[in-house]
């Protein structure tokens, strides 16, 4: 039953935050929103802000599940980018706010696991400590997270099929190559 409450009060929120900047909200119109008690919210979450980073937790995990391998890894990031481009307004909304750390750790973390999977799969016949093949991955995550950002700080304007398309061509084999380098 809580996770239900958890996705009504997070479809308040998103629905809110549509035509309110995020500072500018109150538990009270969410609750209003969702019809549950100021209590109810407290229950499940500590503030507005515990309530946004579940949100994205919850949202960009569900993306990110499928299309995790080398060869989809494409398909995982453009999912990541209609995601974005489907909740423009409250992306903007956190990325605006004091919310941006949650959005920005969010994308962080999912681009991260996204990599991971990636590199763990080209190295499972090579040699290389979790460490190294960590450093490859947060290389790229750093890489990755800051294209985004810079994607929705000039509004999203770049076509998503054009922005993996270059990605694609500019990291081609520079995992495999990455990993080899740090070959014990």
């Amino acid at each position: 039953m809580s996770n239900i409450t958890e996705r009504a009060l997070a479809q308040s929120l998103k629905k809110i935050m549509k035509t309110s900047p995020l500072n500018k909200i109150t538990i009270n119109d969410i609750v209003n929103d969702c019809g549950v008690s100021r209590r109810t919210f407290y229950y499940h979450f500590q503030d507005i802000y515990g309530l946004l980073e579940w949100l994205l937790i919850t949202e960009v995990r569900a993306i990110l599940n499928e299309n995790r391998t080398y060869e989809t890894w494409q398909k995982g990031f453009k999912q990541i980018l209609v995601y974005l481009l489907k909740n423009k307004e409250i992306i903007f909304n956190t990325y605006n706010s004091i919310g941006r750390e949650f959005l920005e750790v969010h994308l962080y973390d999912g681009v991260f696991k996204l990599i991971y999977n990636v590199v763990d799969e080209l190295s499972k016949d090579i040699t290389i400590k979790e460490i190294d093949k960590e450093y490859i991955v947060d290389f790229y995550k750093f890489a990755f997270v800051g294209l985004l950002l810079d994607w929705i700080k000039n509004n999203m304007s770049e076509d998503s099929e054009q922005l993996i398309d270059k990605l694609d061509k500019l990291i081609e084999g520079d995992l495999q190559r990455a990993i080899l380098k740090f070959e014990k």
